[in-house]
């Protein structure tokens, strides 16, 4: 489950974005190579580094039911050897340059992130392209990379957030991908086989289903032809592509406590909600944060401020490609658990009595708009939102539609949106710790 700090960030970086396209150019170039591959170009000529994005719709939500953990297994894979090259030379080579070339999966994706300096873009396209195209996946790898994962897992379970956040997401999505954990647990990962892997990356990473962010000192010409020229001859497959059904909601919420011999309960609610092709997510974001999205937020003003229960308390709104959740998250002491979700329950029924006041939505916009102080300063923020706006099909000009939407919210807005989703007794609600 992501963070409400990384929440915020994707948002401001929106925001930000959108003022600095406000002459009208576009973000990028955007076109669609024969074999299917979308490539995205940023021109930067001021800026020496260039970033490239290679994401893959290939995460965690394609897991066979049995293999739990096989993308995130794969995408940490990737970088330790291919046909040309060992791990540890893919690693000399890109540190001899002063760049970096990392991979990942995450619930939607597999990512494979390069930032090197305009004079060695051709040896670092050379690795990147050598690793999403043609990696080996060595037996040793494969049994330590297991032995990673599952350790991590092991100590997550000491954790009392990573453990309602698994908890929750099994309520909020039951039966769906989007309820199993990304890393998988101890006994799927055990089960994973090189063989696995192997297939995964064979059959689920595939060009009709990846885009291509390049950003930087390059112009399009030259980004065209670098990208064709290592991921030109990549064979689209003429299956079909696999396919995710998107997350309903559960037909009633549920209720879990995970009892720890804690001083403090974690309490996590959360219910689907809705992406940011629908509309009302504008308004929707706008009363998340009224509701518990800063300092000067209802949640925070109660429980914190007034009372003295938490040290803090948010609410955010957690888009994806297959579907969307809105969350609450606070910490208290085991005694005051119950107080706390009393006082929750009540802020939330009160967004949908009550329209916000006039200070509070100016607020709230001014902040989701842009006003934080963050800035698309490196071509690799530039670049991650390239993707993110192309997978999830936002369209390049989403930036500004962001801005506007937001500005075009109104209380009544705010109050319609909260009588739709925040109904406390729509919440799954899980407490870890001695909760009641």
């Amino acid at each position: 489950m992501t963070s409400p700090r990384v929440v915020r960030l994707v948002v401001l970086l929106l925001g930000v974005l959108s003022a600095s396209t406000a002459s009208g150019a576009p973000i990028a170039h955007r076109e669609v190579l024969p074999n299917g591959i979308v490539l995205l170009v940023a021109e930067r000529p001021a800026v020496p580094i260039v970033a490239v994005r290679v994401l893959s719709r290939a995460g965690a939500a394609f897991d066979p039911g049995d293999r739990a953990g096989l993308a995130n297994l794969t995408g940490a894979l990737l970088t330790r050897g291919t046909a040309k090259r060992t791990g540890p030379e893919l690693d000399s080579a890109i540190e001899f340059v002063g760049g970096s070339l990392e991979a990942g999966a995450g619930r939607d994706s597999i990512t494979v992130s390069l930032a090197v300096q305009k004079k060695d873009m051709a040896l670092g396209l050379d690795l990147m392209s050598e690793v999403v195209l043609s990696p080996t996946f060595p037996q040793a790898e494969v049994t330590r990379k297991i032995s990673e994962i599952r350790a991590a897992i092991k100590r997550s379970d000491e954790d009392p957030n990573a453990i309602a956040g698994r908890v929750l997401s099994r309520l909020v999505f039951p039966g769906h991908p989007y309820g199993v954990p990304v890393e998988g647990t101890q006994e799927s990962v055990g089960r994973l086989t090189r063989d696995d892997v192997v297939k995964f990356q064979q059959e689920v990473m595939r060009p009709d289903t990846t885009v291509i962010a390049v950003v930087g000192a390059v112009t399009v010409a030259e980004a065209r032809g670098e990208i064709i020229g290592r991921f030109g001859a990549w064979a689209r497959p003429t299956s079909a592509p696999p396919s995710i059904t998107e997350a309903t909601a559960p037909p009633a919420p549920g209720e879990e406590t995970v009892k720890r011999e804690l001083t403090q309960a974690t309490l996590m609610f959360g219910r689907q909600a809705i992406r940011q092709t629908d509309p009302d997510y504008f308004p929707l974001v706008v009363a998340s944060y009224v509701l518990g999205g800063g300092s000067a937020s209802r949640l925070y003003s109660r429980v914190r401020e007034e009372s003295g229960l938490a040290y803090a308390v948010y609410s955010w709104v957690q888009p994806s490609r297959y579907g969307s959740a809105l969350f609450v998250t606070s910490q208290t002491r085991t005694t005051e658990a119950p107080k706390v979700i009393g006082m929750i329950r009540e802020e939330l029924a009160r967004m949908t009595r009550e329209p916000v006041a006039d200070k509070e939505l100016a607020l709230a916009k001014q902040y989701l708009i842009g006003s934080f102080p963050l800035r698309l300063d490196t071509s690799g923020k530039v670049a991650d939102f390239l993707v993110a706006i192309e997978d999830l099909g936002l369209g390049l000009d989403y930036a500004d539609r962001y801005r506007d939407r937001i500005g075009r919210v109104t209380a009544l807005d705010v109050q319609r949106v909260a009588a739709k989703f925040f109904p406390p007794a729509a919440f799954s609600r899980v407490v870890v710790g001695e909760g009641k």
